[in-house]
């Protein structure tokens, strides 16, 4: 097989992805993918550590990606910092959408590739309960580990109805409505960061004290909330 044109290390993934589907993973070996990209095996293993790291090459990188945007999204309330910073995850995988659904279909069929999946998916669960504990100094952290949990629920399922859909679907739309539902599910704290709420039975007071980096959104949801008929 000809190499194509490119660095050795977009050659060495090419190369890797075409024999994976013609022979199948477990009979595709180091050196027939470095042979059909016209490179050695030691230059193989200077790119990839394994067979498994050219079916997920840019793991690494797209997490500290992630890590990055958190830091700069430090402005925003923390539950929707990590829903803006996870984004870059499915922006990835819809910008090279042939090698994602070469992917997906072969984490289907290899036990050893989902596991790898698995272990990439607990990491950005780490990651994000990091964040959110950090952020959240002064609430129970359950609060943060459940709020990180969902955010990669909601990800991951939208991400596998794109998938599933061969890359079809509205993968963004989507992923907003399923952020929304996640900000639904944890209204009472943040984004909106609401610390606490009074209101006086028998009269027509109320007081609501919120955090100054309150969205105003969530702030007027809030306050709807707390003056609604049956509020308690």
């Amino acid at each position: 097989m000809a190499a194509e044109p490119g660095t050795a290390r977009d050659r060495l993934a090419a190369a890797a992805f075409t024999m994976f589907a013609e022979r199948g993973f477990d009979a595709t070996t180091v050196e027939d993918i470095a042979d059909a990209a016209g490179v050695s095996r030691r230059t193989f293993f200077r790119h990839f550590p394994t067979k498994e790291d050219v079916i997920f090459p840019d793991h690494d990188r797209l997490r500290q990606a992630v890590a990055d945007q958190l830091d700069i999204r430090r402005h925003e309330p923390p539950l929707t910092a990590v829903c803006n910073s996870v984004r870059l995850v499915l922006v990835d995988y819809v910008e090279h959408r042939e090698v994602s659904l070469h992917r997906f279909a072969l984490t289907r069929q290899v036990t050893a590739l989902r596991e790898r999946e698995v272990a990439s998916v607990h990491a950005y669960q780490r990651l994000f309960t990091r964040y959110l504990r950090e952020r959240l100094a002064d609430e129970d952290p359950l609060r943060a580990e459940l709020m990180a949990a969902a955010v990669v629920a909601a990800h991951n399922a939208t991400l596998r109805q794109w998938l599933r859909s061969g890359g079809t679907d509205d993968a963004f739309g989507e992923l907003d409505r399923s952020f929304a539902v996640v900000h639904d599910l944890f209204a009472d704290v943040p984004p909106a960061r609401l610390s606490r709420t009074r209101r006086r039975r028998g009269g027509d007071t109320a007081v609501a004290v919120f955090r100054t980096d309150a969205a105003p959104d969530d702030v007027l949801r809030a306050v709807e909330r707390m003056l609604a008929p049956d509020a308690r």
